[in-house]
């Protein structure tokens, strides 16, 4: 008999390809008795500052995007002796950012193509991610990243202690049930326009219950149930027009305390904030410095995009190091002054 369900399905499917399993890959890639506890903590003293119980400042930093492993480790260790002199006033945690979401179309980011080729060699992608996850969190370092797919969390989610759900998918409905049952705390951007409503909604969804689809340890095919995500809070990015300023940062405040949550939230020093450029990032790590200054500031938590070099470039053939592809970051000299002074 003629099996019919190709007439109907997988019409425009080019290929399945199998990838490692998540269990295969933390078995060949472990994290360790030591390096889990060190996480467990990290993730303490993170739930510590957006719950006001710490006083320092949570300082997500890194590359826009990674793309160069041995680059991403050498910023890594730079960052690593920075954070150890800035302890007692900052809580530094370090951008590793491997998904990149599009608004039409370009490069998805590492986990997808790391070769930057469109060879989509996803199951070397996933290795030399969870590989450089390691290799960072052994310098001491915490780690921060953004979760786009649903699934990566499954191979990488144990190494982290700080996750974002970005301005594109704050809104969606998946997104929110996947952070519900993340390990780690969860910042929500706001939306691309500005509006903040959108990542309050999304925090009070995943503080929630749900049930959903996704896989489990193996790789099959399972039903979620998640208990809720307590350590969620919003991250103001900037809109149509930036809202890292005092009168904005009050009333994202004030919108927090009338839904009932923590008068508690991160400031993106970068994208529309920045509008994109740089060095405008200073400008607003100097007025959130401002702000701390004054009693009952609602700001526990910044982030900022650094990395070797100034600036950004498109992918090419001829790449230089420690330059991002994605947005423009700024250098390591300007991210050595603004942290140490």
């Amino acid at each position: 008999m003629t099996n019919d369900i190709h007439l109907t399905e997988d019409l425009r499917v080019k290929e399945l390809k199998k990838l490692v399993t998540p269990a295969k890959l933390k078995e060949e890639l472990p994290l360790g008795i030591e390096l889990t506890n060190k996480v467990l903590a990290d993730r303490d003293t993170v739930r510590d500052i957006i719950h006001l119980r710490d006083d320092r400042l949570l300082i997500v930093i890194g590359p826009c995007s990674i793309h160069d492993p041995e680059a991403a480790l050498d910023y890594a260790k730079r960052l690593a002796a920075i954070a150890e002199q800035v302890k007692d006033r900052y809580f530094i945690v370090m951008r590793v950012y491997f998904e990149k979401p599009r608004t039409t179309i370009g490069w998805k980011g590492f986990i997808n193509d790391p070769k930057l080729d469109n060879s989509c060699d996803m199951e070397h992608g996933l290795y030399a991610a969870r590989k450089l996850l390691l290799d960072i969190a052994k310098l001491g370092l915490p780690i921060a990243t953004e979760f786009l797919d649903p699934i990566v969390p499954q191979y990488t989610a144990d190494l982290v202690s700080w996750s974002a759900i970005g301005a594109r998918t704050t809104e969606s409905q998946t997104h929110r049930e996947m952070s519900s049952g993340l390990s780690m705390p969860v910042g929500f951007k706001n939306a691309t326009d500005g509006n903040i409503e959108i990542a309050i909604n999304a925090i009070e969804s995943a503080s929630n219950a749900h049930s959903f689809l996704g896989i489990d340890q193996d790789g099959h095919s399972a039903m979620v149930k998640t208990s809720g995500n307590p350590n969620t809070h919003l991250v103001l990015r900037g809109g149509k027009q930036p809202n890292f300023q005092y009168p904005e940062v009050t009333y994202a405040a004030c919108k927090l305390e009338a839904a009932g949550l923590e008068k508690s939230l991160m400031v993106d020093c970068s994208h529309a904030n920045a509008s994109k450029v740089a060095q405008n990032q200073v400008k607003v790590w100097e007025s959130i410095l401002e702000q701390r200054a004054k009693d009952d500031c609602p700001i526990t938590g910044v982030m900022i995009e650094s990395f070797i070099e100034e600036g950004n470039q498109k992918i090419s053939g001829d790449l230089k190091y420690g330059l991002s592809i994605t947005d423009q970051c700024i250098d390591w000299e300007t991210t050595e002054k603004m942290l140490l002074g």
